[in-house]
Formats: C-alpha cells, sequence, structure tokens
C-alpha cells in the first residue's frame, strides 16, 4: 500500500466527511418517507375498520376482516425497516464524528477521545515530567480508544519500560494496520458512543457474578416445564376456542399460577435482567467490531496472539444480544405481561442465557478484553497514518541512541525546531548550558518524549532514530506540596533518591535534568549538583543535564572520556534577542538575564 503524503490527508478526511454527510441525509429522508407511509398505513386501518361496521355479514365482510390484516402487518415491517434505518444513522453519526475528530487533530484542535488525566503522577519515574497525561500531552494527541481497557493498556505501554523483542513485535502489527487503516474507521465507529462503565460492568457480571445469578433456573423441572408451557398454552387457548370455554378457567388457572412464580422469583430475575436490560445495543456494536477483527487476514504475530478464541466470537455476542432483545420484552408492560403469563417469558430468558453463558461467556469475556488490546494498536497506527514523515525508530541490543532532525510531537510543524543527537559507545553525561528560553527544557523533553513513542512500537518525530531500551527516569518539574508538608528542596531530594535508587536497580537508566536543586543556594546547588554530576558517571549511566551553572562544563577537565558539553544560545542585533533552539557543541558563551532585567528597568554592572 502506497502511504498517503501529509498534502493529501486532510483532504482525504474531508471527502469522508462530506461523503457520510449526504449518506446521513439521504437516510434521513428515507425514514421520514416511511414516517408517512407509517400515517398512511394507520389511517388505512382505520377505514378498514370503519368498513367493517357498516358491512353486512356476507363474502364481503369477510374480504374486510381480511383486508384489516394487512395494513399491520405491512405496518410491522415499516416499523423494523425504520429501526434499521435508526441503527445504521446511529452508526454513520459515529463514523462522521471520527472523520471529524481525525480532521480536527490534524488542523491543530483537541483530540475528543479521553487525555488521560486520571493516569497523572508526580511519583512516575518521567511521565509528568515529559507531558505524557493530561491536557495537551502525548496521550492526548495519540489516544483512539473507546473503552476503559484501550485507554489502560495504551497508558500502560507509555508509562512501562518494554523489551527489544516486544517492541519490534508492536512495530510490525502498527505498520500492517496502518496500512489497511481505512478499515479501522468502522471499528471505531462501532465502539465510539456508548458508555464504556456498561460494558465494564457487562464484563464483571460475566466473569464474577452470572453464574451464581442463575442458579435459581437450573433446576430440571424447571427447565422441562418452561419448555413445555408454549405447548401447554396453545392446547388450552385451542381446547377453549374448539371444545368446551371450561378450558378459559383451566388456563385463566395456569396464568394466575405462572404469575405468582413470576413474583416469587421476582427478586432473581431482576438481578439478572439488570445488569443486562437496554445494552442490545451496545452489544450489536461490540459484535461488530469483534467481527472486524475476526475477518481481517492478519500477518503480525502480536496481532495474532490477541485472537485467541478457536469460533467465532461475534456469532456469540449476537447470540447474547439476541436473548437481550427478547428479555427486553418485559419492559413493556402488557407485552411483558402476556408473555409471561402464557409462556414463563422471562424464565425462558434466564434459561437460554444460563446454556449461553455455560458455552460462551469464556470466550467472550476474552474477546471484550481484546477489544483494547486493538483499540490501542490502531491508535498509534492512526498517528503513523496521520504523520508519514514520522518514522519507525531502529532497536538496537547494545548501548546505542542517536537521531536525526528529532522534533517534539506536541510543538506545531511550522513552529517546530529540530536537532540532530547521538551519544557515544559509551555512556556520557552530557551538560547542556545556555540562556533562558533558549530551548535547553524543550530539548529535554523532545528526546524523552520520542523515547516514550518508540518504546511503545509507535514511529518517532524524527528523520532518523536507534536507540536501546532504557529505563527513562527525569527530573524537571519539582514542585513542593502543602498538603504533604514538602518543601521544594525536599521534593527535589526525594526525587533525586528516586532516581539515584532506580540507577542502582537497573543499570540501563538514561536520566534527563533541568536545573537541578533549585531550592536552596547557588553554592550548595553547584557543589550538589556536581557530586550528583560523578555519581552518575561512577555508576556509568548516560544522562542529559541542563543548567545555568556554567562551572559545571568545567567538569570536562576532569573527565575528558565521560562529559560532553551541549549548548543552546542566543544572538542579540541592536538589543535584541533572537533564538534559533539549535543543538550546539560546547558551552554556552551568551547570556540574555541582562538584556531581560534592562526591559523591565533593572541593570547589571
Amino acid at each position: 500500500m502506497r502511504l498517503k503524503q501529509k498534502t493529501e490527508i486532510i483532504p482525504d478526511y474531508d471527502q469522508k466527511i462530506k461523503q457520510v454527510t449526504a449518506d446521513i441525509a439521504k437516510t434521513k429522508k428515507i425514514i421520514d418517507q416511511l414516517s408517512l407511509i407509517r400515517i398512511g398505513l394507520f389511517l388505512t386501518e382505520i377505514l378498514f375498520f370503519v368498513l367493517l361496521l357498516r358491512s353486512a355479514d356476507d363474502s364481503l365482510r369477510t374480504l374486510i376482516q381480511i383486508c384489516l390484516l394487512l395494513p399491520v402487518i405491512a405496518f410491522a415491517f415499516v416499523v423494523r425497516r425504520q429501526s434499521q434505518l435508526d441503527r445504521e444513522i446511529d452508526y454513520k453519526k459515529q463514523l462522521l464524528w471520527i472523520y471529524q475528530n481525525e480532521w480536527n487533530i490534524l488542523n491543530g484542535a483537541a483530540n475528543g477521545y479521553d487525555h488521560g488525566k486520571a493516569f497523572e503522577s508526580e511519583l512516575h519515574p518521567y511521565t509528568s515530567d515529559l507531558d505524557i497525561f493530561g491536557a495537551s500531552s502525548l496521550f492526548a494527541l495519540i489516544n483512539r480508544c473507546s473503552t476503559k481497557s484501550g485507554n489502560k493498556l495504551l497508558a500502560k505501554n507509555f508509562a512501562e519500560k518494554s523489551t527489544r523483542e516486544k517492541i519490534l513485535r508492536r512495530q510490525e502489527a502498527i505498520k500492517e494496520i496502518r496500512d489497511k487503516i481505512a478499515e479501522t474507521y468502522s471499528f471505531r465507529a462501532n465502539l465510539h458512543g456508548y458508555d464504556p462503565d456498561k460494558i465494564e460492568q457487562i464484563k464483571i457480571q460475566l466473569k464474577h457474578q452470572l453464574g451464581a445469578q442463575l442458579e435459581f433456573v437450573k433446576g430440571s423441572f424447571l427447565r422441562f416445564y418452561v419448555k413445555m408451557v408454549p405447548y401447554v398454552s396453545i392446547v388450552l387457548i385451542l381446547a377453549a376456542l374448539l371444545i368446551s370455554g371450561a378450558f378459559w378457567k383451566v388456563l385463566a388457572l395456569l396464568v394466575v399460577i405462572h404469575i405468582g412464580w413470576n413474583v416469587l422469583l421476582g427478586s432473581k430475575i431482576n438481578k439478572v435482567f439488570y445488569s443486562f436490560g437496554g445494552s442490545s445495543n451496545l452489544l450489536n456494536g461490540y459484535a461488530s467490531a469483534i467481527l472486524w477483527t475476526e475477518n481481517q487476514n492478519w500477518k503480525s504475530s502480536y496481532t495474532l496472539d490477541l485472537l485467541d478464541s478457536k469460533i467465532p466470537v461475534s456469532k456469540e455476542i449476537k447470540g447474547l444480544t439476541k436473548i437481550i432483545e427478547n428479555f427486553d420484552a418485559r419492559l413493556n408492560i402488557i407485552v411483558g405481561g402476556v408473555l409471561n403469563a402464557l409462556l414463563l417469558w422471562d424464565l425462558k430468558c434466564c434459561i437460554n442465557l444460563d446454556i449461553w453463558y455455560k458455552s460462551s461467556s469464556k470466550d467472550v469475556i476474552s474477546a471484550l478484553d481484546h477489544l483494547g488490546d486493538f483499540e490501542e494498536l490502531i491508535s498509534l497506527a492512526t498517528t503513523a497514518y496521520n504523520q508519514p514523515d514520522w518514522v519507525f525508530p531502529v532497536l538496537s541490543d547494545g548501548f546505542s541512541l542517536s537521531g536525526i532532525q528529532i522534533g517534539h510531537p506536541l510543538i506545531n510543524e511550522n513552529l517546530r525546531v529540530s536537532n540532530d543527537f547521538h551519544l557515544e559507545a559509551k555512556p556520557t553525561v552530557d551538560i547542556v548550558t545556555g540562556s533562558n528560553m533558549a530551548g535547553k527544557s524543550t530539548f529535554l523533553r523532545t528526546l524523552g518524549i520520542n523515547m516514550v513513542l518508540a518504546y511503545a512500537g509507535a514511529p518517532v518525530c524524527a528523520e532518523t532514530m536507534q536507540l536501546s531500551v532504557f529505563s527513562i527516569n527525569t527530573y524537571m518539574r519539582i514542585k513542593d506540596s502543602l498538603n504533604e508538608s514538602t518543601s521544594t528542596f525536599k521534593a527535589e531530594l526525594n526525587r533525586l533518591k528516586m532516581i539515584l535508587d532506580n540507577v542502582v536497580k537497573d543499570k540501563d537508566t538514561f536520566v534527563l535534568i533541568d536545573e537541578m536543586l533549585r531550592g536552596t543556594n547557588s553554592r550548595d546547588k553547584y557543589l550538589g549538583s556536581k557530586v550528583f554530576i560523578q555519581k552518575l558517571i561512577a555508576e556509568k549511566t548516560p544522562a542529559l543535564f541542563a543548567t545555568h551553572d556554567l562551572q559545571l562544563a568545567d567538569l570536562i577537565i576532569d573527565h575528558s572520556e565521560t562529559v560532553r558539553n551541549f549548548h543552546f544560545d542566543i544572538q542579540i542585533t541592536a538589543g535584541e534577542m533572537k533564538f534559533d533552539y539549535l543543538l550546539k557543541l560546547g558551552p554556552c558563551k551568551t547570556f540574555n538575564a541582562a538584556i531581560l532585567l534592562k526591559e523591565i528597568g533593572l541593570t547589571l554592572d
């Protein structure tokens, strides 16, 4: 499959939006026409009824009686067709939302999916500092998950260390889905628009509760009687009509017994029903999504492992949906009352549910869980499709990190400045100096956030990138906490201890630090930073260390093999500052504090 160029993608979404909008309008027009037909059939039924009242007792009357059935039958077909079209419109509205959302994201608007605020944690080694979760985050840019399991899985793959083997398998799966991205929109539309808590409730019900709740229908006599009761009711009705009116009394007694039986078991029936009631549309949508996963000719081993059922699970869910649709008949007091009185309808539905549960529930639970896996892969594959200039990084066995034109994925491409960066063959601590606002912090976050993307199996915002698997640790946004009576300095010490502990536990740690020990005096800040860098050197831990303290750049004198200096500078023309945001070798020589202070009326000698 030829990947679309960036200039083709937005117009393609434009076209899809126009097409679906036109389809919705066309379908609505048909529904309006069917509504008029329903009114016509209703009026026709009234007309036949009037004719029946005025007709004599002859063959014409018999014909009119037959004709009375025709509008009713036609009305039933029209209602059924209208219901199908209503569901079709609901689906197309979700599909329109999907296309519109992609168009919005590519044009700089917010993603309509969850932005992952629930996963934020300042205690995590890097997610808070690198803007992984929350508003305007990586998660907010990438996420295309409607289910809770999909959101959790995407968050997990952004927040936990992986292995090279798993990353490579995920890359293969994401590339495969990217190449069939046009087919994923229907999958997403079938899952979007439903309450994610409802499906979680159903999964919990299937896993832990339903078996015990259905114990009351396991008796052999009850099952036999419920199976036979339709025949008993039909025989009694026919006997009453054709033989003797006495059979009406027997039927009435039977109805009273049935109603009493339903009342007696009502609390148990309700417990089963209210776990599933009204969820037939949701399950139909999920069944369609699962059917999509079953019908694809998957090649990647990672995706094939998600299809662990030997039978079509979509059919099993359709079977559950049919039972629930039948069960929903009890919501109509008149229909439900008649069905329970004559057929013990609720008990029949519970028995059918128990039969289904024994044969199909395990496969369905697994398939529902795996929907989140597909959503998570589709999220990353959609980003790969929408950003054809991004590349899948090369995962190295040995110590490695290098990239050409690495850019920050959360910065608009028209404003983004990209940089090259390469580690040496052995670990070094790279000290990055420079002026305020020159780009030090952004560069550290650029490197870190692209590493997170790489380890999730996703493409990175770069021209090329090669890296080995590191545990990322960061020290950037350190805040005090009034609730925990923690000063800024204490919070900084806690963060440093966490990093040091992780460095000792995991020799593949990579550290990103932005201006260490802000909460203490300049002398202690320098000495503390110096000993921390020396500790990282001793542990052979690679690090980028952004600082305003030029003295730290002198560490290269005593550690020429393990310390490197980089900087971001400014150009001053006619007293005005200009930033190019480009990483350069060596320590910084130009700073902007004096110029900024002068702008507010303070002059340094």
